[in-house]
């Protein structure tokens, strides 16, 4: 398994304006079912539109909570789904602590407690078997290192953070209100919540966004809230955009 390179910022996308159908799909956490059924209905709505080629944007948090995190990486990792339709995957921050775990595991125990378990148990390890606290660290993060494939190492360190397109920003947690995109740091893309939640981004955009679970989607202040707590409430949720608007399928 290869190493990951010195820490970087992460690529940020931009899209044409005028794309016109992108669909995006909220915090999956290890929720396999669920992700594929929704990609069905995707499927299904986007053949009925006839378009050229649709995209479809993940906002993160694949791995965690859910029981079958594992799966979700091996499925989004595919460079082909023969469908038609592109992906891309953004980074969460349950992804990007993820990966820091495997590495560097003694810096990055809080993620044991974001669900890190059922990612764990996903990959054939029981947090169960790993007692004595600083030598049981050590051993679980080598493990994980054995039974992590190198692709998903490669999917987890190549993910973009933000996807613009025209006036709408896709990332995983929000911004900072007010400050330009090219000065946001990848820190608060992934993990923001106040002030981006009261405020709303502070610029001439919408965000499109996950992080911040609810039951339901939220249509808040220049953003969009797609988290619906898919690994308790059993419901994932997409957002279909296109130039007239964006609503819910």
């Amino acid at each position: 398994m290869s190493l990951p390179a010195q820490p970087m910022l992460r690529q940020r996308l931009t899209l044409a304006a005028d794309r016109p159908l992108i669909y995006a799909i909220g915090d999956v956490h290890g929720c396999l079912d669920a992700l594929l059924a929704l990609e069905g209905r995707i499927r299904a709505d986007a053949a009925s539109r006839m378009t050229e080629r649709p995209l479809l944007l993940y906002l993160g948090d694949y791995v965690d909570r859910g029981p079958a995190s594992r799966a979700v990486i091996e499925h989004l990792a595919k460079p082909e789904h023969g469908d038609g339709i592109e992906r891309i995957a953004l980074c969460g921050n349950h992804d990007d602590t993820f990966l820091k775990f495997i590495f560097n595991p003694h810096q990055h125990l809080r993620w044991l407690d974001y669900g890190g378990d059922a990612t764990l148990r996903s990959y054939g390890l029981d947090l169960a078997d790993y007692t004595d606290r600083d030598e049981a660290v050590h051993r679980l993060g080598a493990a994980l290192r054995r039974a992590v494939p190198q692709h998903h190492i490669d999917f987890l360190q190549n993910m973009p953070i933000a996807l613009t397109s025209g006036d709408r920003l896709f990332v995983h947690a929000g911004i900072m209100p007010g400050i330009p995109l090219a000065r946001q740091e990848d820190h608060d893309l992934i993990w923001i919540r106040e002030p981006f939640l009261s405020e709303g981004p502070g610029l001439p955009l919408t965000v499109i966004h996950g992080h911040t679970a609810g039951r339901e989607p939220v249509f808040g202040k220049g953003r969009i809230c797609i988290d619906t707590t898919c690994y308790a409430t059993g419901r994932l949720t997409a957002l279909r955009v296109t130039l007239a608007g964006a609503d819910l399928i």
